[in-house]
């Protein structure tokens, strides 16, 4: 909204400093303050409205030292990260451009999920909350929209030499000439074209792209008709996997919000090289139009999660529930995907990785053991696995701080991949 309105007073008036809005990172910088200043200000009062209401975390009986101090702690504390998130995001971002429009809605549809089953767990008693058919039906549908809109709106769409695209047959959406530069400062005129293309970055190979279309080239002259729907059916999965990994690595204080915001910022990066067109020609990486406003974006993100952690840190003072934790997974799956970069997530979002993948071995096994010797046994102490190094005695502070030391040192190999190929 502030971004339009100082667009026509700068055009109109020609006010001083009424220009500054036009700058990404200006607008950037000013979204991460807000958002801050958000979670801190409004953050209070909302924990206090929320215990006023008994909103209380039950805790579960697991053998976890200091569990019980945690009965009664105020949760879906998520709606501080979504407000601080779409009211700085509003104000600042370009509301007609396609990308901000589908990371709003990320935000309140998941935040519609998680909040749902935070609601029926606490107020309606309910323990199990929003079946977890519901909930997957609702990653189904973000997916959904996700990939549909990635694949019609010509909005989203890369850039490419116009020569590149006639020969691979992509839908050729815009053309025009460009000067690029050239080797030994010699440029030459070149014919580029946006196109609409299910291609995406991929690490460490040198062609540094991948077309989904090849997962269904086999079916030759008929693969047309199924490119679009694997296509989709992948988005579903990445938004599904990482939104529910993220709820599973929600589970001492701190853990989830300060490795969001580190996954965030990575992001955030990724967005701005990916929005700019001479960093991307640099790095080799797809030039996205429009892009760019997805650094808006980030920063209100970056700047949710960390305010949040003002509260969470130990000894947290209000837990994020489902209503937070599935709303983070869902944004940064999304964000991902919209920046050509969801294939480096199993390297960024390592952590989450690490978590659910524990609980999918620890009961992989239990069932497997349980089935041959009659006894189930366990890989790790308690999954997920923060709770494993809990069992082993670590102060759950030592397990967030280390984890997201480890967090940083994934995010930092996975902007290195920009040049290791």
């Amino acid at each position: 909204m502030l971004y339009h309105f100082f667009e026509y007073i700068d055009k109109y008036y020609n006010l001083p400093g009424a220009g500054l809005f036009q700058y990404i990172t200006f607008r950037a910088a000013f979204g991460i303050i807000l958002s801050l200043l958000i979670s801190l200000v409004f953050g209070g009062k909302i924990i206090s409205s929320l215990k006023r209401l008994q909103v209380g975390e039950t805790v579960r009986e697991l053998g976890l030292d200091g569990q019980k101090a945690k009965e009664g702690t105020p949760t879906m504390g998520g709606i501080i990260i979504i407000m601080a998130i779409l009211i700085p995001c509003i104000l600042l971002a370009k509301l007609n451009n396609v990308y901000i429009l589908l990371m709003i809605f990320t935000t309140v549809w998941m935040g519609l999920i998680g909040g749902a089953d935070d609601y029926i767990k606490v107020f309606l008693k309910n323990k199990d909350g929003l079946s977890g058919k519901m909930k997957i039906f609702g990653q189904i549908m973000l997916g959904l929209i996700v990939g549909i809109t990635m694949l019609i709106s010509d909005d989203v769409v890369i850039r490419m030499p116009l020569e590149q695209a006639n020969a691979h047959g992509y839908k050729i959406v815009k053309e025009y000439s460009t000067v690029l530069p050239r080797v030994n400062d010699i440029s030459r005129m070149t014919e580029m074209s946006y196109v609409k293309t299910t291609l995406t970055n991929v690490p460490f190979f040198k062609s540094n792209n991948f077309d989904y279309k090849i997962l269904v080239s086999f079916l030759g002259d008929n693969s047309s008709l199924w490119w679009s729907i694997a296509f989709v059916i992948i988005v579903i999965f990445i938004v599904t996997a990482v939104s529910n990994a993220a709820n599973l690595t929600d589970g001492i204080d701190g853990l989830a919000a300060g490795t969001s915001a580190i996954i965030g910022t990575t992001l955030g990066i990724f967005a701005y090289i990916s929005g700019n067109t001479i960093i991307a020609d640099y790095l080799n990486v797809f030039y996205l139009p429009n892009s760019a406003e997805l650094v808006v974006f980030s920063s209100c993100f970056i700047g949710a999660c960390i305010g949040f952690l003002w509260h969470n840190s130990f000894p947290a003072k209000v837990f994020m529930g489902d209503t937070g934790s599935l709303t983070i997974g869902g944004i940064i799956a999304v964000l991902a995907i919209l920046l050509r970069k969801e294939l480096l997530i199993p390297i960024l979002c390592g952590i989450f990785v690490a978590e659910n993948l524990s609980v999918v071995l620890q009961v992989s096994y239990f069932k497997y053991t349980k089935n041959k010797y009659g006894e189930g046994r366990r890989i790790f102490k308690m999954s997920p696995l923060h709770h494993h190094f809990q069992k082993l005695g670590m102060h759950e502070s030592k397990i967030v701080t280390r984890f997201w030391i480890i967090g940083i040192l994934l995010a930092i190999v996975t902007v290195i991949t920009l040049k290791i190929r």
